[in-house]
């Protein structure tokens, strides 16, 4: 008795592969639509969630599987090629098939952290293994449990499935081959292209509504991150995602909104150079910035946030608060870039990221060395996290303090030591800097303050009952900042030291918004001897903090910056503010909005503070191509180099010395 097996074409596995995919990344869709569904609805976004999302499947699809289809024609066959080929599209289809779900899975909590579906930070933090795992096993146990079954199963039953699709194939004869494949091609092509227009298809080309998470909701989580990635490889130019202006005209434009007289910039080469005068002629002071770890204005006392800050709270009392002062970004090292560089925003990664800023990129440190300086970063955890330790090392800063500097901690998490040992560990070098007669500049980076919120034990009365929340640790890094303080007034460097508290960014950035101006709202402080107590209003961004702080410090010289010194604007000067939102630029000209988008028209807006919300409305032809101009800078000044320190000519004492780690 023999028994007959239903033999079927080559193409079925793939089909079939394919409509599960497709049944997968929609009900993934319409799941997170309703999770979603005030948005969704307030932007009238189901017809287009649903039809545009298909397209960007099928089109995800033909990436994914359309070169195995190719190869299943072509090689296909009851012989040795053949049966190598069959395992090659059995692995390829059971991976394939599991990432798609793993990263539909991976989605939701995705969107909780960070407003979006997975981008380029998916991949970025992969780089982290040991932080990220600590953060994840800590907070989201139940994901990873569920993540660790639902792949389980999706590997075995792909591995089972395309098994079975695969074992009787009849392959067609070899005259079909070449029409079946130019077929193939074609349906691959256009399929992947989805567009018979002059660009192929993009997140851009299929977001319809202000909202930028419900845009991101019509692609799904593969194509997302892989866009994400090539946009990395490419390391994102602007003109190619905002639109293209003459360098001379980026270069007139974003002179003329710097405040400077354009007579002031005489270098060719390195456009964005001037010479600047210190507002304070004494003695020039150190500098200490002490820059917060995901501190935004809703953490904030002073600036109207949760009652969790009350050392900050006081500090602002005592010295220039800003009330208006907006991040550039929403990750760490943005931060970084804008406090110690003045670089503006780009859609590319931060410069602390990228190549060709590794070495003779501009930082505040270079050019306080150059004035005989000692120049520092102090930091809790690992200094490598996020490309820092080499930055630095190539652009100025002599001295590196990192975890494994630190003798008998009180306390280390998954980020490194507890932000108390951070600022004493830093009080204990400033003392000796002063001890020697050294000026210093220090960088000074906290990290309680991140998932997953941990600190030790009786230091505060815990605002949330659960101890390891966001506003507890909010809480503590307000306390460790406060005990800081009352070392630093009794210490012999106070009088001579210039000090700073900004945070890096907002913790979580979301919202309806094209751009969330008010997420990006963070607190400011300088204090220090001889500095006056006020609360600044007017709109201000990172960038402008470092020409501030220099001019404050008594220290005049060349740099590229383009960030206002704040003490010699009018107090009636609106301000304006940068921030970057994935691929979304802002431009704030007191409460002017313009906000630029891949591949569309620059919008306007105007900000209402109160109810910090967006409203549409024309802006000048002026306007627009300004914000341009911001967008377009910091692209081109990288690419081509243009941001440098130059030569002092009135620098003295400049360092040789090797740079050197604690």
């Amino acid at each position: 008795m023999t028994t007959s097996h239903k033999k079927h074409g080559p193409m079925r596995a793939i089909v079939y592969f394919g409509l599960i995919a497709l049944a997968i990344t929609t009900l993934s869709r319409i799941g997170l639509g309703i999770w979603q569904a005030d948005r969704v609805a307030a932007v009238d976004g189901w017809p287009h969630l649903l039809l545009q999302g298909l397209r960007v499947d099928f089109a995800t699809l033909c990436w994914l599987w359309g070169i195995a289809a190719l190869g299943t024609t072509i090689f296909g066959g009851d012989h040795i090629v053949g049966r190598g080929w069959k395992s090659v599209l059995r692995v390829w289809l059971t991976l394939g098939l599991w990432l798609m779900i793993f990263l539909e899975l991976s989605t939701p909590s995705f969107i909780d952290e960070y407003g979006l579906r997975p981008n380029r930070l998916y991949i970025e933090y992969l780089i982290y293994p040991k932080e990220v795992l600590s953060m994840l096993w800590t907070s989201r146990k139940g994901e990873i449990f569920l993540g660790l079954i639902v792949s389980t199963l999706s590997l075995w039953g792909g591995w089972r499935l395309s098994g079975r699709l695969l074992k009787e194939v009849v392959y067609p004869r070899w005259f079909w081959r070449p029409a079946i494949a130019l077929l193939v091609i074609a349906v691959t092509l256009m399929g992947a292209r989805s567009s018979l227009g002059h660009r192929p298809l993009n997140p851009a080309m299929v977001a319809f509504a202000d909202d930028p998470l419900v845009n991101s909701l019509v692609v799904n989580s593969s194509y997302s991150l892989v866009f994400a990635i090539d946009q990395m490889a490419a390391e994102a130019n602007a003109s190619k995602v905002y639109g293209k202006l003459e360098k001379s005209q980026i270069i007139d434009n974003i002179r003329k909104d710097s405040g400077r007289p354009l007579s002031a910039f005489t270098s060719e080469s390195l456009p964005s150079v001037t010479y600047n005068q210190a507002s304070f002629q004494g003695k020039p002071k150190n500098l200490v910035i002490i820059l917060q770890e995901s501190l935004g204005a809703r953490f904030t006392g002073y600036l109207g946030g949760l009652p969790l800050t009350p050392n900050i709270d006081a500090l602002a009392k005592e010295g220039w608060a800003f009330n208006r002062l907006y991040a550039t970004g929403t990750r760490s090292v943005r931060g970084i870039e804008a406090v110690t560089t003045g670089f503006t925003p780009t859609p590319a990664r931060s410069v602390v990221k990228l190549g060709k800023s590794q070495t003779d990129f501009f930082t505040i440190a270079d050019l306080l060395k150059m004035n005989g300086y000692e120049t520092q970063f102090i930091y809790g955890g690992e200094s490598h996290f996020d490309n820092m330790r080499s930055f630095f090392l190539g652009n100025g800063f002599s001295d590196i303090v990192d975890q494994n500097d630190y003798k008998d901690p009180v306390f280390v998490g998954s980020w490194g030591v507890s932000d108390e040992d951070l600022l004493k560990r830093a009080n204990n070098e400033f003392e000796q800097f002063h001890k020697e007669g050294k000026p210093f500049f220090s960088l000074v980076f906290s990290s309680s303050n991140h998932e997953p919120f941990e600190f030790p034990d009786d230091r505060i009365e815990l605002y949330d009952e659960t101890k390891q929340t966001r506003n507890n640790t909010a809480k503590y890094a307000d306390y460790a900042v406060g005990e800081f303080f009352k070392l630093a007034k009794e210490s012999s460097y106070w009088k001579d030291t210039l000090f700073v508290v900004v945070a890096d960014h907002e913790s979580r950035v979301g919202g309806a918004s094209l751009v969330p101006v008010e997420q990006f709202r963070i607190p400011a402080i300088i204090l220090g001897d001889g500095i006056t107590p006020k609360l600044d209003q007017r709109v201000a961004s990172q960038i402008d903090l470092a020409p501030t702080l220099l001019s404050l410090m008594g220290v005049s010289g060349s740099y590229p910056m383009l960030g206002r010194d704040l003490t010699k604007m009018d107090e009636n000067w609106p301000g304006r503010a940068l921030m970057q939102y994935d691929k979304n630029m802002a431009y704030l000209r007191g409460d002017d909005v313009v906000i630029l988008q891949p591949e569309r028209e620059p919008t306007g807006y105007t900000y209402d503070f109160a109810n910090k919300a967006l409203t549409h409305k024309p802006q000048s032809d002026e306007m627009k191509q300004t914000a341009l101009s911001w967008a377009l800078w910091g692209s081109m000044a990288y690419q081509q180099q243009l941001y440098q320190t130059p030569q002092q000519s009135t620098a003295s004492n400049k360092s040789s010395d090797e740079a050197s780690i604690r």
